[in-house]
């Protein structure tokens, strides 16, 4: 397949939609940044990639770390994890508090905040540092040694982070979180705050399109576990519009307020998108409709 043409087929066919959506307010770090930048990369398995448009600009990934920080605490700490958070939709906002009152202080799932921080507090203890573990992985998956946190970001996170912390606490009164809250939520925001290209996560990803194998070809997930994640991002990894997401896409993904999208072919390769302007649920306009179009010319997907 020639994935440089059918990149730019892409770019060219979605380029009216470049610009439609509003960048994430709630983040002034976000606010800021430019509606119409567009970039998509596709990378194989062997983690060649191609790309188009602003594919190697850096952007905040926001909520797809969370894919990554999952996939390091079920190989860290197996399927216990699964105890902590569930596995189902939510049908709610992600930063929503409504579930988790009748449902204990368990998570409906690992990319909802609540399942996020669950995931996250996980991680804390398997590793003492979670998100410089995360950081390390991201680096050595992307090939890219100089991936980084964004101090801005972070700090705009923190700042604006009463929901969060709220989420936290409550579980924690369930006795769902076991390391102390504040130090939970800065490994979170600063996990939520680190910058990748399209091309650096196309090539991070990989392993959920290898089956669990890394990119020096060893094994940090079993085909199960793989197969696992995947079944979840495509039933929750785009916030309360999963369904719409698999309905238009077929494709396990997970999405950020940044405005980006990982997605996972099987067997095949790896994609993401980045155009900062969110639709109401936020998901990227321009990158769900990019993956969309990818979908449709090649007919890939899982169904």
């Amino acid at each position: 397949m020639d994935y440089q043409a059918l990149l730019e087929q892409i770019g060219t066919d979605i380029a009216p939609l470049v610009g439609s959506g509003t960048p994430a307010e709630y983040i002034p770090a976000l606010a800021s940044v430019d509606p119409r930048k567009f970039g998509m990369a596709i990378a194989d398995l062997d983690g060649n990639v191609h790309g188009v448009g602003d594919w190697q600009v850096p952007f905040s990934t926001q909520s797809i770390t969370k894919v990554f920080a999952l996939a390091l605490a079920l190989a860290e700490g197996g399927n216990s994890l699964w105890e902590r958070v569930g596995r189902e939709p939510s049908g709610n906002p992600f930063n929503s508090l409504v579930q988790l009152e009748y449902e204990n202080g368990i998570p409906r799932n690992p990319f909802i905040n609540a399942g996020a921080l669950v995931v996250t507090d996980r991680l804390q203890t398997l590793t003492g540092d979670a998100s410089s573990e995360l950081l390390k992985f991201l680096r050595e998956e992307s090939g890219n040694p100089d991936l980084g946190f964004d101090p801005e970001v972070a700090a705009s996170e923190q700042e604006h982070g009463d929901r969060n912390a709220a989420v936290a606490h409550f579980m924690a009164s369930y006795g769902n979180i076991e390391n102390p809250v504040p130090a939970l939520l800065d490994h979170y925001f600063w996990q939520c705050s680190i910058e990748m290209s399209c091309a650096d996560l196309a090539r991070a990803g990989r392993f959920l399109a290898r089956h669990g194998l890394r990119a020096d070809g060893s094994r940090l997930l079993t085909r199960s576990e793989a197969k696992q994640i995947n079944a979840v991002m495509l039933t929750c990894g785009t916030y309360d519009a999963a369904g719409e997401f698999a309905y238009r896409v077929g494709l396990p993904g997970k999405s950020g307020v940044g405005g980006g999208i990982v997605a996972v072919v099987p067997g095949l390769c790896t994609l993401a998108v980045w155009s900062p302007g969110l639709d109401s649920r936020g998901n990227s306009v321009a990158g769900v409709a990019a993956l969309d179009r990818f979908t449709t010319l090649t007919g890939l997907s899982v169904f």
